[in-house]
């Protein structure tokens, strides 16, 4: 609570008659306060307030960061399987082309020195050299 002494003149002579006023006031949880005090205590109380905003704003901003940390390490756990999942499949579809070339092709080439084959020659089928990077997560 704040006693407001519209006079600096009153408050000293109050002063002089007990100068344990202040002390008391403090003790009952009451602030005396002239003009020239209560604009250095509004202000004083402005200035916490906007402390306070700022100190929630930045758990807010904690929080927030904490929040898209977790959903980055998801994300990019997400891509860490997909791509092993890819590094995977490029090496089935690899063993895939070997058997192909080893087995079928061989065979089938046979043909072509027959005057039974098609016109058509048969496509070529390539491996796959690249295998997919998986994302670095920093620690």
């Amino acid at each position: 609570m704040v006693l407001f002494i519209p006079n600096e003149t009153i408050f000293s002579a109050a002063l002089e008659q007990d100068p344990q006023l202040i002390e008391l006031g403090v003790l009952n949880k009451v602030i005396l306060a002239t003009p020239t005090t209560l604009i250095a205590l509004l202000k004083a109380i402005a200035y916490g307030w906007q402390q306070e905003a700022i100190a929630r704003e930045a758990k807010e901003i904690a929080a927030l960061g904490k929040e898209l940390y977790d959903r980055i390490g998801v994300v990019a756990g997400h891509f860490a399987k997909v791509g092993k999942s890819l590094g995977q499949s490029v090496e089935y579809y690899n063993k895939a082309v070997s058997s192909v070339e080893t087995r079928l092709l061989s065979t089938a080439k046979k043909f072509q020195a027959l005057d039974s084959a098609a016109a058509a020659e048969l496509p070529e089928v390539n491996l796959i050299e690249k295998i997919p990077t998986p994302p670095k997560m920093e620690e």
